[in-house]
């Protein structure tokens, strides 16, 4: 499974390879596999605490996966969406509207009945059976309501989120309904669906102590670099290597506004977010 940063590194990559949308969307549904699915969320960090502001009684499940709010551990190392760093979350209609944003698209609606619904986000719609063999958004309707979503990369194949972001075929799911979205180049010509499997390699991610106040050094001093170059106050006192009440108040802004657990405690968690930037 891929951590957020490193799919986030392979989307600026093969931009920069001059890859197409279709390519591009193709190669992110790929990445994405495995990552989990929450009930109202659009791409967020898998953290306890995106997780804790998602929670709902009809979905359980956003509590009872996580390791840290069920109690067993206080960290989420270890867990099985955090392969090194954290994973991003969604469910059915916020990971099609995720994947699409990252190539400029927007798909507006609440849910996946109002994403079909709002004619303003198509080219063109219809019936599964009059589908072309193109990159688009598929639907499963159920009476009026399409009660879900996800990608149709090509051949037959979907990628979608439900119970983790997973792959399916047109065939084994029920589809109904495909969508191109507005201004979306979905044309498959010249794709190598063999070349869109593996994500950029990028380098091992620098190992880092848990930082907190009170610690003093070279880590502390970097995490300080960090927090001013995102913006964030650190006082008269600037890069001086301590962890004093500047560099809290700006780690606890930093974790707040990232959705992390507002602690103050420099650990992986917030060391790779930091390092995403």
């Amino acid at each position: 499974m891929n951590t957020a940063s490193k799919v986030d590194q392979a989307i600026q990559t093969w931009k920069l390879k001059g890859w197409c949308l279709a390519a591009i969307v193709i190669a992110l549904c790929k990445a994405c596999l495995g990552w989990p699915y929450v009930f109202g969320a659009r791409g967020q960090y898998c953290t306890p605490s995106n997780r804790r502001g998602k929670m709902r009684s009809d979905h359980p499940t956003i509590y009872t996966k996580c390791q840290v709010l069920t109690g067993p551990k206080s960290s989420c190392s270890g867990c099985r969406w955090y392969p090194g760093g954290p994973v991003r979350f969604f469910d059915c209609r916020g990971f099609t509207y995720w994947v699409f944003r990252q190539v400029g698209i927007t798909i507006n609606g609440a849910g996946a009945t109002s994403q079909y619904n709002d004619n303003s986000n198509w080219d063109c719609k219809g019936a599964i059976a009059d589908m072309p063999n193109m990159v688009c958004v598929v639907f499963k309707d159920k009476k009026g309501t399409k009660e879900h979503t996800g990608i149709h990369i090509g051949n037959g194949q979907i990628i979608h989120c439900s119970n983790g972001v997973q792959t399916g075929k047109t065939t084994d799911r029920g589809w109904t309904h495909f969508a191109i979205p507005k201004g979306f180049d979905g044309n498959l010509e010249g794709i190598g669906f063999d070349q869109l499997d593996a994500v950029p390699s990028e380098k091992p991610a620098a190992s880092h102590p848990k930082l907190r106040r009170g610690s003093s050094g070279k880590d502390v001093q970097q995490l300080q670099q960090i927090l001013l170059s995102l913006g964030y106050d650190l006082g008269p006192c600037g890069v001086d290597g301590v962890f004093g009440r500047m560099t809290l108040a700006a780690v606890q802004a930093f974790q707040k506004a990232r959705g992390l657990t507002v602690d103050g405690i420099v650990g992986p968690v917030t060391w790779a977010a930091l390092e995403e930037g």
